[in-house]
């Protein structure tokens, strides 16, 4: 019962694993449906991208038969995840305790804005907001121009939906070592405040406080992309070995030897000086150049990559990343990997995204409804399919 990114990147994650998910979209779908380019109605990019290796079910939970088709998936379900309030499950019925009295064993996972002991339990939240609460446009304006913004990606629910896999798995080594399942809340923004705060604590991890908190490398204003003479190069210069290599390679001997770069805490506590050095350094040769003369040195560099070049990255393209596949509505599509490995049980997507209610047929037989039962829930609206699946029954 997710929608939008965080729940339906969590569960795709849980899909690509290898467990059974099934998703259940009310009667006007995922809302990432609509959200283009797309070849056809409410099958957008977005959604394509998080919601793979999932069936689709369409239901409407406000309608009593749609609640008890639910609670029928329920009986033998291991795991629920949900990303509406708390109150909004209430309000259904679908409270933790009111699932538990059906299955003990259920996992009853939540991914909503804040934890429910807090003033702020009740309030709604979005990757935005939870963003600018926990100080990431602050920084950004500290190193730019001094204009708050957020990041150019849904960092937020990405994160907490990772978090949720995790701790939606040690629930299930729990459940399988005591046959009890739980309720777990996953907060968006406690998670968000420890991810955040964990490389910008600073001194305020002491008490009384040391200094105002933040890493000042994440912090320089030059830890960015390096310019070339004719473009830009992403390069680490880190540790003292690849200091010492570096300087070396570019004929710089003579910084090996000066105080504030002579270490690596000493760089750190100068971390803008030495920013700065490193940029005017790299303006001195070709993106080229540099390639082979990093390469050579073993200093880590990257290429700067957009969105379209990434895709032509020689790497990815040996590891087959970004796969050609055909859908079976959408035509050729791009689909990405699974990016962990296993050497012993190896995964793979067991199935591209579907269009609105394409399983519930399927799913709803499964649960033990007959075809005229299926039928009935499709005349009365409570259940969606589309046209090729309404032939079928």
């Amino acid at each position: 019962m997710t929608s939008v990114m965080m729940g339906p990147y969590a569960t795709q994650m849980l899909g690509d694993y290898g467990a059974d998910v099934i998703k259940v979209e009310p009667p006007d779908g995922d809302v990432v449906r609509n959200i283009g380019p797309m070849r056809n109605p409410g099958m957008g990019p977005i959604f394509l991208n998080t919601n793979r290796s999932k069936r689709c079910i369409c239901l409407d939970l406000k309608q009593d038969a749609g609640r008890d088709a639910l609670l029928k998936l329920i009986e033998t379900a291991d795991v629920l995840v949900y990303n509406v309030r708390p109150q909004a499950m209430a309000r259904l019925n679908l409270g933790y305790e009111v699932l538990a009295q059906i299955n003990p064993r259920l996992i009853y996972a939540g991914v909503f804005g804040f934890s429910q002991s807090g003033p702020y339990a009740a309030k709604p939240a979005y990757d935005d907001l939870i963003q600018g609460a926990t100080a990431l446009p602050a920084l950004t304006a500290r190193i730019s121009d001094g204009v708050p913004r957020y990041v150019p990606n849904a960092l937020v629910d990405r994160i907490v939906g990772l978090t949720a896999v995790g701790a939606i798995l040690a629930s299930v080594v729990h459940r399988d070592r005591t046959g009890e399942g739980q309720r777990v809340d996953i907060p968006m923004f406690e998670t968000m405040a420890s991810f955040m705060m964990g490389d910008h604590m600073g001194g305020l991890t002491f008490d009384p406080p040391l200094d105002k908190g933040g890493y000042a490398r994440h912090l320089s204003r030059d830890r960015r992309p390096y310019q070339t003479s004719d473009g830009y190069i992403c390069a680490m210069v880190y540790n003292d070995k690849q200091w010492r290599s570096f300087m070396t390679a570019v004929g710089r001997e003579d910084l090996l030897s000066d105080p504030i770069y002579a270490s690596f805490a000493q760089r750190i506590a100068h971390i803008d000086v030495v920013n700065g050095q490193l940029a005017s350094i790299f303006l001195t040769r070709s993106t080229a150049e540099w390639i082979e003369l990093l390469e050579e040195a073993d200093v880590p560099s990257l290429p700067m990559h957009d969105l379209e070049s990434m895709m032509l990255d020689p790497h990815m393209v040996a590891t087959d990343f970004f796969q050609k596949t055909e859908h079976p509505t959408e035509g050729p599509v791009r689909n990405m990997k699974v990016s962990a490995t296993w050497s012993k049980t190896p995964v793979a997507p067991t199935r591209l995204a579907s269009r609105l209610g394409a399983q519930s047929a399927e799913v709803l037989t499964e649960a033990g409804y007959s075809e005229a039962e299926i039928a009935k829930l499709f005349e009365l609206g409570v259940i969606k399919m589309p046209a090729p699946d309404i032939s079928q029954v």
